[in-house]
């Protein structure tokens, strides 16, 4: 088979730069794994599908290198794009942008029907195992021993979070194959464990690590160590060994809580801290102190011991013993080196005629749509140019 451009991987920044590449007239071919395209898409945003956040930027990725295709396919352009194939979306907080149904299904169904409609080939449940450059073009060699020719390659076949939805890391054996480098991979956006847990318990507040990275948002708790989007958004930087601290009242300085806390009415440290904090972490804090039986009435409570209790509710130290494994990331950290590729076009500088694009790349965003961006964002560079030149 002969194809103008060949796209490996029909995840999210696969079948956009399929699509943008068709509308300019290419002859595209998506080559995928799974029996369907774009079973991640499914996934994220708990099934709602957050496919992008009116606040990215720069700013929100590991790398400037993201700054030009975002500035070129910002996300009022894909919200733009999305209506224009006739999905509504709204935005929710912190910018996070949604299908009005809040069905992920929605945005990959529409998708799919544009790739119908521009009869992009679709070559499901076949695994390209080589990519050879062939004079001017390429061949695409898959498992079964079938030889593909294209004119242009785009490598968009994911990284290695969520390996059930077909990410499982291939791309990057290709890519060293063709000479590029990969840096460390490291699970994102994903839950921290720590030494101790506290079975399901959300609570608002500020998470920091050793190093001084933090975030503050929803944290939740878990018998495993520490869930939500702050926790998300440190976890790459997390280390096994050192600590992560937990404020549990960011808007409150030391000196506030620890005077709020000496007017507290008599009674027992079993509902000392009600309406302060969940009652569960509140009971949890007090036996972190040491503050026991919780039986004991608060008004033997001794100055040092208010205090602690003070200090432990802005500094709770937790022990971190690792992160979950790539099955629960929602997003690779780290990829194909970004100096080996054109933060303009997405085209290998080391071979011509090769696109690299979406999270294969040493590029991740932050927990909140901005993946989904950056899919977007690098699939329309490649679609484009790939075209193009």
């Amino acid at each position: 088979m002969k194809t103008d451009i060949a796209i490996i991987g029909g995840g999210a920044s696969g079948i956009f730069a399929a699509i943008i590449a068709a509308r300019s007239g290419g002859k595209v071919t998506i080559f995928e794994k799974n029996p369907r395209v774009g079973k991640k898409i499914l996934s994220t945003g708990n099934g709602r599908c957050n496919f992008t956040n009116i606040n990215a930027g720069t700013h929100n990725y590991n790398s400037d290198f993201a700054s030009f295709a975002l500035n070129k396919f910002p996300p009022k352009k894909a919200i733009a794009f999305f209506e224009e194939l006739g999905l509504l979306s709204k935005v929710e907080s912190e910018g996070r942008v949604y299908p009005m149904s809040g069905q992920a299904s929605a945005v990959l169904d529409v998708l799919r029907l544009e790739l119908d409609r521009l009869g992009v080939n679709i070559l499901t449940e076949t695994c390209v195992s080589q990519i050879q450059k062939n004079g001017d073009g390429f061949i695409v060699v898959t498992d079964s021993g079938e030889k593909h020719f294209a004119k242009k390659v785009i490598a968009a076949s994911g990284g290695m979070a969520a390996p059930k939805s077909g990410s499982d890391g291939s791309g990057y054996a290709i890519l060293k194959m063709l000479g590029h480098t990969v840096t460390p991979l490291v699970p994102s956006l994903v839950q921290i464990k720590t030494s101790k847990g506290i079975q399901g318990v959300r609570a608002y507040g500020r998470v920091t690590l050793e190093d001084g990275k933090t975030d503050i948002g929803e944290i939740q708790f878990n018998n495993y160590g520490l869930s939500g989007i702050p926790v998300f958004s440190l976890a790459k930087h997390a280390k096994k060994g050192r600590s992560i601290f937990v404020d549990l009242l960011p808007d409150y300085s030391e000196q506030d809580v620890l005077a709020f806390l000496k007017k507290r009415p008599t009674q027992t440290m079993e509902t000392y801290l009600v309406g302060v904090l969940n009652k569960s972490l509140g009971q949890m804090l007090l036996k972190e102190c040491g503050i026991l039986p919780l039986s004991r009435m608060s008004d033997t409570l001794t100055e040092n011991e208010i205090k602690k209790i003070a200090s432990k509710i802005k500094h709770w130290r937790f022990e971190i013993t690792g992160v979950m494994p790539w099955e629960n990331a929602q997003v690779t950290s780290g990829g194909v080196s970004l100096d080996e590729v054109s933060c303009e076009t997405m085209e290998s500088k080391i071979v011509k005629g090769l696109y690299i694009i979406g999270e294969l790349l040493d590029i991740d965003g932050d927990c909140g749509g901005f993946n989904l961006q950056w899919a977007w964002s690098s699939g329309f560079a490649a679609g484009s140019e790939a075209v193009n030149v």
